[in-house]
Parts: structure tokens; C-alpha cells; sequence
């Protein structure tokens, strides 16, 4: 894969400036860059869906298969059953019907170029599915990724995680010679993470990853794409994200020195003449080095670097605007299930206290979402009680962005009789959304920067109660860092749902809730360990 003078702009906001790249055939490819730099955008233009203003690209006739961060299914796929949704991945079936098809019509027009072409394609297509190992690989997917127990649920009666689980294991099903993944490990649990990352390894075929989880990348990847927000350029590193890391490191550090250098020569040459100039006419020899060095400082003047600018952060302000009650947040013998399905939860109860922060655990599918929309009144339950204590002040981040009205852009998801349109501004530049940016309609972001205005919109109200679910899947590493030290220092109370470990312990959790998978077995309370939420992750149901 080459792409060469790559350009592109939105308005005024430049994505990309005569960037270049080349890749090999099997290499493992983290892309990198902060949000909004142009990640998800740069699969756009591979994948043919968005035409750059310029470039010079050339990826070989090669089949790939996209998983993208938000699954998307239409109303036939929602009707569909997990075990056919994953077997559309390799149509044998369809292909090999139009393939008899075509030979029909051969029969009937032998000497036809058109209908032998056509004939040599889908035999090709067919023959890319490998089908010698077609059964094994679809099994081993499927059991590997734990979907055994859903493989005969319709597509639509899933949980957002478990929608995700079988897109990916979709993917890796239809034996593409590229795979392009956008942020594959949102909701992974450490077993099926383990097993996605040695079969990504080994893998016949160039792999593009798109990932905020730095572990994983530096586990698969043997090349790493950087884009860069500030300069619009595309650089590949040899090695993982921490080797990136380094190297990136070793450049800014060696780039800042030697314009620290010219820096220190272009003062002594301009003091050098700034004499010259100021001597007397009877000094012909200073004069003429005078003018000498002025020709060289002119020329300095011309080629010296600038320093790479530094990105701006995000801010948060999670200041409350009063404190709770002492107790919060009381659940009383919660019972819940949807229609025509197993309870999730019988006789759950647990208490908050003011300031704490507490996590909820389990696999895909067991029920975290569905709690946390119980505990804000989205869901009600089948029976039990959900009591909120006096003066709390309740804001949910939902992972899937329920709380954004796609139609509406940033500034309308935000405005109330709270803010000042000018405060309203000030709040988003924390943002880092500025100038016209805030008249962007929500469709038209990435799910960084949804999740960018998700957090501006919760953090508006100041609230003294915060439930998050998932906040960092679609952050890039450096603010995540920012938002976990933030979190850690909110003297409110904090729920949480997350599958990163990192974050949770930087944000200080104090107990656990433990959803079990088994539903004979009853969710338990315990203090928090991150022992416990390893073993949890890799044994979760023996856990308890």
C-alpha cells in the first residue's frame, strides 16, 4: 500500500498536507494521533467511501474487511441469528449460486469474454475463502470469542458489547487480505482480548489498527502510522506504540536542540552585525563582515525551523454545585428482565455513600448497562426500588452517546438557561472544540469527539453524582490520563462500568459490584482489589 501528496481539508480545518506513506503486504499497523487528527478518516479514503482533494494512491486489488467503532446493523442483519451474521462473513453460499449461474448462461454464449471474466472473479472470490479450513475457522472464532451461549439470538436482542463481540468476530471471519480495525478492543474481556491478540499476530494479511489501548497495540503491531494534528503529516515508525513512543520522543528532543542551536547562531550573528553597522566608516574590514554576515543571517533567517507546536489538552471543571446527602443512592431487592428473557438480576440490593467510587463488573451481555439505565429511570425495574437521596445531582455518560441528539449540532446539545452563549463557548474551548467548530452537527463527528461533547454535556449540569459508562473507549491515551486524574480528584460520587483496568486504578475505585454470568449465583459486593479484577477477567465464572 502506497499513498503519496495526500491531501484533504473540512472548511477551513486542514486533515491532512501532502502527506505520504508506504506499508508491506503483511505488516501489523497501529495508527495513532490524538482525536479529531484523522484516524478513522484515513480508513475512509482506504476503503474508497471518501475522495481526498489530492493523492496518489495505490493499494493492490485486495479484499478487506472494516470493523468500525460503532456497529451499525440494518433491520434484515437485526433479524438475523449471531451464527448466520458471522457466516455472511465467508458467502460461500451466495457466491457459489451465481457461480452456477454464470455457467448457465456460458453454456449458452461459450466464446462470451464478459461472462468468462465474471466466472474467473467469483472463482477467485470463492477460492480467497480458504475453503479447506472453513468449518475449523468458524468454530474456533466462535468458541474463542465466547459466543457459544448467543449463537441462536437474534442480532437485535443484543447489548451493545455483545453487537460488537460478533461484528468482530465477523471479521476475522471472512479471511480478508486486509483488516481494517477501529478501536477493536472496546468490549473485549481479557480472555477474548487474549485470544483476538495471537490470532492478529499470525495473520495472513496487512492488519490496520486503530486503538486507544496501548497494551494491545504494543502486543500486534510491528509498525506504527502517526498522524500529525499540529503538522498534517503521516510518518511510519518501525516497532509498537511504545517504540513509537520513544522514537517520537528522540526526534522532538533532537528537532528542539538543533533549532536551539540555530536559535543561539542567530543571536551572534545579529549581534555581530548590529556592531558592524554601528562602526566607524574608517572601519572598512568590520564593515565588510559586516555585510557579510548580513547575507548569512538572511539566509538563517529563511531556512530556520519552527518548533513544533504543543496540541491542546482537554480541561475539565468537576466541581458539584452542592454536595449530596450522606447516602445517595439506595437499591432495594432489584429484580429486572426484558420481555420474553431470563431475569438479569433477582433480589439485588446495595447502598452508596457520598464521595465513593464504585465499579460494576461482568461479562458482555450480564446486565451493566441495563443497571446503569435502571439507576437513572430510563429502564424500570420488574420490581424493587431505586432510591436517590436528597440534594443529588445525577449526570450518565452512556457509551453508545444516547444523551446526544445526532440531528442537532455541538452548541444545541449543550445550550440551557445555565450558560451565557459566550460561557457556553468557554466550556467547549475545554473542549477543544473553538471557532465554528461548535456549529458541527453531532452526525458528522468521530466518536472521539462525541465522546469529547458527551463530556462536556454531563460536566455542565456540575454534578455531585457521575455515572459513566465506558468513558474512555474512544479517547485517545492523553486524555484519558487527564480525565483519570480529574475523576480521581471529583469529591462527589462516581458509578463506573469499565473493561480498562488503567483507568480504574487511577481513579481510585473503593468497592466492586460482580454481575455473574450464571445467574444461579448472586451478584456480589466486595472491596476493590485489582487482583480481583484481573482474576474476574480472566475466570469469571468462577469467580464467585
Amino acid at each position: 500500500m502506497k499513498i503519496s501528496h495526500l491531501s484533504l481539508t473540512y472548511g477551513s480545518k486542514i486533515i491532512y498536507d501532502d502527506a505520504s506513506f508506504v506499508l508491506e503486504d503483511n505488516d501489523k499497523v497501529g495508527i495513532v494521533g490524538v482525536n479529531g487528527a484523522g484516524k478513522t478518516t484515513l480508513m475512509q479514503i482506504i476503503r474508497g467511501e471518501l475522495i481526498p482533494e489530492a493523492a496518489e494512491i495505490n493499494i493492490p486489488n485486495a479484499r478487506y474487511a472494516y470493523l468500525p467503532q460503532e456497529i451499525a446493523t440494518t433491520s434484515e442483519e437485526q433479524e438475523k441469528t449471531v451464527w448466520d451474521y458471522i457466516k455472511d462473513g465467508r458467502p460461500v453460499d451466495v457466491l457459489q449460486n451465481q457461480l452456477n449461474h454464470e455457467y448457465e448462461k456460458l453454456a449458452k454464449y461459450p466464446t462470451s469474454a464478459t461472462i468468462i471474466a465474471r466466472i474467473t472473479a467469483l472463482q477467485d472470490r470463492i477460492d480467497s475463502y480458504n475453503l479447506a479450513t472453513y468449518d475449523y475457522d468458524l468454530l474456533k472464532i466462535i468458541e474463542k470469542m465466547h459466543l457459544d451461549g448467543i449463537l441462536y439470538h437474534k442480532m437485535g436482542e443484543l447489548s451493545g458489547g455483545q453487537k460488537s463481540k460478533v461484528a468482530f468476530a465477523k471479521v476475522l471471519f471472512e479471511n480478508a487480505s486486509l483488516l481494517l480495525l477501529d478501536e477493536p478492543t472496546n468490549h473485549l474481556d481479557a480472555d477474548t482480548k487474549t485470544f483476538v491478540e495471537n490470532y492478529l499476530k499470525n495473520y495472513q494479511g496487512m492488519v490496520l489498527i486503530i486503538s486507544h489501548d496501548q497494551s494491545f497495540l504494543d502486543r500486534i503491531t510491528t509498525k506504527t502510522l502517526f498522524i500529525n494534528k499540529v503538522t498534517h503529516k503521516i510518518k511510519v515508525y518501525a516497532g509498537n506504540y511504545s517504540a513509537f513512543r520513544r522514537l517520537y520522543a528522540e526526534e522532538k528532543a533532537a528537532d528542539n536542540q538543533r533549532i536551539t542551536n540555530e536559535e543561539r547562531e542567530i543571536r551572534r550573528i545579529t549581534e555581530f552585525v548590529e556592531r558592524a553597522r554601528a562602526a566607524k566608516r574608517s572601519n572598512t574590514a568590520l564593515i565588510r563582515q559586516g555585510h557579510i554576515r548580513e547575507k548569512i543571517l538572511e539566509k538563517k533567517l529563511a531556512t530556520l525551523e519552527t518548533r513544533e507546536a504543543e496540541y491542546k489538552k482537554i480541561s475539565l471543571d468537576l466541581t458539584p454545585r452542592r454536595a449530596s446527602s450522606k447516602t445517595p443512592l439506595e437499591v432495594q431487592n432489584l429484580t429486572f428482565a426484558y420481555p420474553n428473557s431470563n431475569n438479569l438480576y433477582d433480589g439485588l440490593s446495595f447502598s452508596l455513600t457520598s464521595g465513593e467510587k464504585f465499579l460494576i463488573v461482568g461479562e458482555n451481555g450480564v446486565g451493566k448497562s441495563t443497571l446503569l439505565k435502571l439507576i437513572v429511570g430510563q429502564l424500570q425495574p420488574t420490581s424493587g426500588s431505586i432510591i436517590f437521596g436528597h440534594h443529588v445531582d445525577f449526570a450518565y455518560y452512556a457509551q453508545e452517546f444516547e444523551i446526544l441528539n445526532e440531528h442537532r449540532t455541538i452548541f444545541e446539545n449543550l445550550k440551557s438557561y445555565d450558560y451565557a452563549d459566550i460561557e457556553l463557548r468557554s466550556l467547549l474551548s475545554n473542549f477543544l472544540f473553538s471557532g465554528d467548530e461548535v456549529f458541527k452537527p453531532i452526525s458528522v463527528l468521530s466518536p472521539g469527539e462525541k465522546a469529547r461533547v458527551a463530556m462536556a454535556k454531563i460536566l455542565s449540569t456540575k454534578p455531585n453524582f457521575i455515572i459513566l459508562d465506558e468513558p474512555t473507549n474512544h479517547l485517545d491515551p492523553e486524555t484519558q490520563r487527564i480525565i483519570g486524574d480529574n475523576f480521581h480528584d471529583f469529591p462527589g460520587t462516581l458509578i463506573v462500568v469499565s473493561h480498562n483496568p488503567s483507568f480504574v486504578e487511577q481513579i481510585g475505585i473503593t468497592r466492586m459490584l460482580i454481575i455473574p454470568s450464571d445467574k444461579t449465583k448472586l451478584a456480589l459486593i466486595k472491596n476493590y482489589s485489582r487482583e480481583l479484577l484481573d482474576y474476574y477477567n480472566y475466570l469469571n465464572s468462577d469467580l464467585i
